[in-house]
């Protein structure tokens, strides 16, 4: 029979999310503190409203070096157009997407609300679990 592995099974539980009022450099902090390379900006109820990644608070922290000011907030910096995935996406259906140009972690829905996110790595465990079911 076949054991047809889910996103939720294999996500990381939500964990980590911003507010849009969020400071770039607190963000910037919380990402090495956590060894993640980005996380979702949440509004109210917990809807993804975006998502912010290491490159764009190196981005941001660089432009702003030179006046000692950091001021710009997860919504000055956070991408609107967040691909994310639904937590009964099967597995190897994201690892199809992902051997694409795509990114390398996606924000889990569930009835439009955050409940985790899921990373190449995750995805990698996934596959390494199910190696010998052939399909």
């Amino acid at each position: 029979m076949d054991n047809i592995r889910l996103v939720r099974d294999f996500m990381r539980k939500k964990d980590l999310s911003f507010d849009m009022r969020d400071d770039v450099a607190d963000i910037a902090a919380t990402l090495v503190e956590h060894e993640l390379s980005g996380a979702p900006v949440l509004g109210a109820g917990g809807v993804v409203l975006g998502f912010v990644s290491e490159q764009d608070c190196i981005k941001e922290m660089l432009n702003t070096a030179f006046h000692c000011e950091l001021t710009a907030t997860a919504a000055d910096i956070m991408r609107p157009d967040v691909l994310t995935v639904d937590a009964s996406m099967e597995i190897s259906v994201l690892a199809e997407q992902m051997c694409g140009d795509k990114p390398k972690m996606y924000p889990v829905i569930d009835e439009g609300k955050l409940v985790g996110l899921i990373t190449r790595p995750d995805v990698l465990r996934a596959l390494v679990a199910g190696a010998g079911e052939c399909r």
